[in-house]
């Protein structure tokens, strides 16, 4: 697609980078096939190919609109389309460049504006911890709309106390410990159990993400910078192999350090390195997995009943990691199934999607959970807290986490 940047975009690292994606789509179509928004609304404008255009034309100077905003807005960054696209346009990338323009020239309303900076500052921040508690604490006086965020409080098993000669760095990120603890210790437990001992560097935290898609670039840059810091020393000295993620959407956001850093001449190099060491949890499970068929229980996989496994999209578009749960789950004994259509589409998750566009998400929400449970599983998997979360608010059904499964599968009863 042949764009003329305006004068205020030339030579700077944003108009390049978006020129150069805009070249690359063909116009073809192909995008709205798998775009979830575009299946809800059939609006050509809120569809990859629609907010393409509208980019393009602020990249060319037209003046960006409060519609404008809108469109861009309701986009999940499921990054299905990059799936499906035939000329792999990056349009992660350009829908991110895309927003920043357009708020740099669109004045949110009031409340939006206090909406979005109250998640940018709050869900990294501290405070949520001991702000989940109380919500836990009182979570059936709640309206249900809150409720819904606020999962009731885990029964955790023990951290692992031993030690190997192996070591992978988890990143504890920000929500994930106070809402679903859980899934860490299961991490940790299952890691150990295959010999790889679980370390977290104490100053690591966020991995970006959250500030990265509400437009505010500096502060996510700031943030990857921190968790490069913190876990250098023990990746440079080779004590730590990799860093291993058990969150889909922090592990596309780590995986991306490389190129968000990459004019960063103090940080580029080393940035490059961390992306190129991440790894989501289910890579490890082709070495892992045979040394855990040895520990567990036998009929313990039988016993956990149907599973059907929802991909996140930061898992299967993000990091174009398909299969592999599936695969070595039932290798190991599980009953794992995907749902019998659309396993491709988002689930209306999507970060702080759920929260700034709630109408839309509940209805992605409702129509995977038709999906899911076509089977009538006895639980329902998937590999991101957000996905987790905002499933189990519309279904009785378990939600859960699939390293927590096997976890069960190799811990005492």
């Amino acid at each position: 697609m042949q764009t003329r940047l305006a004068p205020e975009y030339q030579g700077t690292p944003e108009g390049q980078e978006a020129e150069a994606i805009l070249r690359q789509c063909v116009h073809c179509g192909f995008c709205t096939a798998t775009c979830p928004t575009y299946q809800l609304l059939g609006d050509e404008l809120d569809s990859p190919r629609g907010r393409i255009y509208l980019i393009k034309q602020v990249l060319e100077g037209e003046a960006p609109t409060r519609k404008t905003q809108t469109h861009l807005d309701r986009c999940l960054t499921c990054r299905n389309c990059e799936t499906t696209c035939p000329s792999g346009v990056q349009y992660g990338h350009l829908v991110d460049i895309g927003r920043q323009l357009v708020d740099q020239k669109v004045q949110r309303p009031l409340a939006q504006r206090a909406l979005r900076w109250a998640l940018k500052e709050g869900l990294p921040s501290p405070l949520f911890g001991p702000a989940m508690k109380l919500g836990q604490s009182v979570r059936g006086l709640l309206p249900a709309a809150l409720r819904a965020k606020v999962p009731q409080r885990q029964q955790v098993r023990a951290w692992p106390a031993r030690t190997h000669p192996r070591q992978m760095l988890l990143l504890a990120g920000c929500v994930q410990p106070s809402m679903l603890p859980g899934i860490d210790v299961a991490t940790a437990r299952v890691l150990d159990a295959a010999g790889i001992q679980p370390v977290l560097a104490p100053k690591a935290g966020c991995c970006g993400a959250v500030k990265q898609h509400l437009d505010d670039h500096d502060g996510a840059r700031q943030q990857m910078r921190a968790n490069i810091d913190a876990w250098w020393p023990l990746l440079a000295s080779g004590q730590a192999e990799a860093v291993v993620m058990n969150a889909s959407g922090c592990g596309a956001m780590v995986k991306d350090y490389g190129h968000a850093l990459r004019l960063d001449p103090a940080y580029a190099e080393r940035a490059a390195k961390v992306s190129s060491l991440t790894r989501d949890l289910s890579e490890l499970l082709p070495e892992i997995a045979p040394k855990l068929a040895e520990q567990i229980r036998p009929g313990a996989p039988k016993a956990a009943g149907t599973v059907v496994f929802h991909p996140p999209c930061t898992l299967q578009h993000g990091q174009q990691l398909r299969g592999g749960v599936e695969k070595h789950l039932g290798a190991l004994g599980f009953d794992v199934r995907l749902a019998a259509a659309e396993s491709h589409l988002c689930c209306g998750s999507a970060g702080t999607y759920s929260v700034l566009q709630p109408g839309l998400s509940v209805q992605l929400r409702d129509r995977k959970l038709g999906h899911l449970q076509g089977s009538q599983p006895a639980v329902i998997a998937s590999a991101n807290v957000g996905c987790i979360t905002h499933l189990q608010s519309g279904t009785e059904t378990p939600v859960r986490h699939w390293i927590e499964l096997l976890d069960d599968a190799i811990s005492a009863p």
